[in-house]
C-alpha cells in the first residue's frame, strides 16, 4: 500500500532536517525559508522488533519491514492560501497525501531565525491551520456553487452534497479544520471526493531542544495540550540529534543512543505513530527467502490481506493458515505449532489481527 504522509510546517522549523533524517537522505537542507519547490519523496521503514524475533526461530535471506512514503512539502508562510511565497504549489502537494505530519518548533536558538521572529508553537499551528482552512474554503465555495445549481433540478446526490458542504463551510469560516467535525459514512464519501486538506488526520511533531528529548518543556506541553483538545497526539523529536544519528553506522548509533539513555531514535516512534494514524497495521509472512511485514488497513479480511501480496491471491483465495508470535516463541518451529494444533485455518470472513503470521492457500 503506497500510502503517503506529508511533512508540513512554517519555514525553518526543522521540517527538512527531520525529513532527511527520516529517509537518511544525505546532506541536510540549507537554512533557507524556501529550501525546496518540488517536494522530496522518501520511503521510511516502520521499525518492528517482532521481525527480528521471528528471525530467531525462522532463518531467512532477508527481512523486509513495512514502509511509508514521506513527502517533504516546502514551508508554508502566512498568505500561502492566496499564493504568497509558493503557496498554491505547496497546497496542491498537500492535497495528494493521506495524512499530515505537522512539524512545530519548540526550541529556542538565536542562530536559527524564525519566520515570525519569535518562537510560539500555538501561533505557528494557527498560522498553518488558517492557511489550510482558507484554501479549503475556496474549494468548498466553488463546489457549493456548482452543487446548488445541480440541486435545483432535484438531483439527490447534489442535494446531499450541498448539506455536507454547508456544514464544512460553517466550520472552516471559524478557522477550524474539517477533521474536527463528525460525519456519517455517506458524508465522508462526499468529503473524500473533495480532497479537503483540513479533513486529513494530523500528527504533531514537536522539534525539541537537545536538553528536552522527551518533550517535557513548557513549549512542547502547549503543543500536547492543543493535540489533546483535537483528539490527536504529539511525538517529540530533536531534529538536530536525529540528523546526527542518521549519519552514523549501526554500531555507533547504538552507542550514542545508549550514552543518552535512549532505546531507539525518536524517528522510530514517529514512523510507527504515523502508521497508526493512517489506520494501518501489519501481518507477517515468514520463510527461507524473506520475513516480511505487509501493510493492511485495520479491519481488512484475509482475502484482502492476501491481495496485498498479489491480486491472484485474493481472487483465488481458499484459506489462510495463521499462528501468532507467542505460538512461535513457545513451540520454536512451524512444524511444532502444527503438531500442537495451534495453526489455525481461517476463511474468507476472517478479520486479520496485527502480527498474524500467515500462509495463504489459493487456486487461480
Amino acid at each position: 500500500m503506497a500510502l503517503e504522509v506529508g511533512i508540513v510546517g512554517l519555514p525553518n522549523v526543522g521540517k527538512s532536517t527531520i525529513f532527511n533524517a527520516l529517509t537518511a537522505a544525505g546532506a541536510l537542507a540549507a537554512n533557507y525559508p524556501f529550501a525546496t519547490i518540488e517536494p522530496n519523496v522518501g520511503v521510511v521503514a516502520v521499525p518492528d522488533a517482532r521481525l527480528n524475533t521471528i528471525n530467531q526461530f525462522i532463518k531467512t535471506e532477508k527481512i523486509i519491514p513495512a514502509a511509508l512514503r514521506v513527502v517533504d512539502i516546502a514551508g508554508i508562510v502566512r498568505g500561502a492560501s492566496t499564493g504568497e511565497g509558493l503557496g498554491n504549489k505547496f497546497l496542491s502537494h498537500i492535497r495528494e497525501v493521506d495524512a499530515i505530519l505537522h512539524v512545530v518548533r519548540t526550541f529556542e536558538n538565536a542562530d536559527i531565525t524564525h519566520v515570525e521572529n519569535s518562537v510560539d508553537p500555538i501561533r505557528d499551528i494557527d498560522t498553518i491551520d488558517t492557511e489550510l482552512a482558507l484554501a479549503d474554503l475556496e474549494t468548498v465555495g466553488s463546489s457549493l456553487d456548482k452543487s446548488e445549481r445541480q440541486a435545483r433540478s432535484g438531483d439527490k446526490e447534489a442535494i446531499a452534497r450541498v448539506e455536507v458542504l454547508k456544514k464544512a463551510r460553517a466550520h472552516l469560516n471559524e478557522g477550524k479544520p474539517v477533521r474536527q467535525l463528525e460525519f456519517d459514512a455517506d458524508e465522508r464519501k462526499i468529503l473524500k471526493g473533495l480532497g479537503l486538506i483540513t479533513a486529513k488526520k494530523v500528527l504533531y511533531v514537536a522539534n525539541v531542544d537537545e536538553n528536552d528529548l522527551h518533550g517535557e518543556g513548557a513549549l512542547t506541553q502547549k503543543v500536547r495540550q492543543r493535540a489533546k483538545e483535537e483528539g490527536g497526539s504529539v511525538v517529540p523529536v530533536c531534529g538536530k540529534l536525529e540528523a546526527e544519528l542518521a549519519e552514523l553506522d549501526e554500531m555507533d548509533r547504538a552507542e550514542m543512543l545508549q550514552s543518552m539513555g535512549l532505546k531507539e531514535p525518536a524517528l522510530a516512534a514517529l514512523a510507527r505513530e504515523a502508521y497508526r494514524l493512517l489506520g494501518l497495521h501489519s501481518y507477517f509472512t515468514a520463510g527461507p527467502k524473506e520475513i516480511r511485514a505487509w501493510t493492511i488497513p485495520i479491519g481488512a479480511t484475509a482475502p484482502q490481506a492476501a491481495g496485498v501480496i498479489h491480486t491472484d491471491f485474493e481472487r483465488g483465495f481458499i484459506r489462510a493458515e495463521i499462528y501468532t508470535l507467542d505460538d512461535l516463541k513457545q513451540h520454536k518451529a512451524e512444524a511444532a505449532i502444527k503438531a500442537a494444533g495451534k495453526m489455525r485455518a481461517e476463511g474468507k470472513s476472517y478479520v486479520m489481527k496485527d502480527g498474524d503470521i500467515t500462509h495463504f492457500l489459493f487456486n487461480v
